[in-house]
């Protein structure tokens, strides 16, 4: 199962733009150690240069180097932040989401866990219909089907999902297109 998590920068970049449509420099975190974002870093890139928008490149592996990043975001005065899908900051999402709401910082994440613990804005495949997907899998796989003959699945469901609780401490006014496509809203 591919979640598209990498592929989704472009999509995620658009997003955070429409909520705040006249940030000049979004800052963007990003795990040095990980291979796969290289290529979503350089993705980025492009995308960000179609819509003429300025990127801010912030590395991050362990937990001083994510407050070093605020850091630097703050110094450089970056008006909103995108993170790269890592699992270490999947593992300091609590961190992330926290330092991002204390610095006065926009930030749309990956996955929708990071909302759960305070973060503002996600972006990604369903996990709830990857998981009804990969039943499905397992079921053919029990009826006798060699895994090796089936095809690499790829999600058919996208969800936005807003924090307003998080816009509200920011004081961020979610524009209301971007409110009526959002899957989920939380209140």
């Amino acid at each position: 199962m591919s979640f598209f998590s990498y592929e989704l920068g472009a999509k995620r970049l658009g997003v955070l733009r429409e909520l705040v449509p006249a940030a000049t420099l979004i800052a963007v975190l990003a795990n040095p150690n990980s291979t796969l974002a290289h290529s979503a870093e350089k993705e980025l890139q492009l995308a960000a240069a179609s819509i003429g928008q300025q990127l801010e490149l912030l590395k991050a592996s362990a937990n001083h180097e994510i407050d070093q990043a605020f850091a630097k975001l703050v110094e450089k005065r970056a008006a909103a932040l995108f993170i790269i899908p890592d699992a270490f900051f999947t593992s300091r999402r609590m961190q992330i989401a926290t330092l991002a709401v204390r610095h006065a910082v926009p930030a749309i994440y990956p996955q929708r866990e990071y909302l759960e613990v305070g973060g503002l804005m996600s972006y990604g495949a369903s996990i709830p219909d990857a998981y009804r997907q990969l039943g499905l899998y397992a079921g053919r796989i029990m009826k006798g089907e060699k895994p090796a003959d089936l095809p690499v699945q790829q999600p058919t469901k996208f969800e936005l999902i807003i924090n307003l609780v998080v816009a509200k401490a920011l004081g961020l006014e979610v524009p209301p297109a971007l409110l009526a496509r959002a899957d989920e809203v939380i209140e």
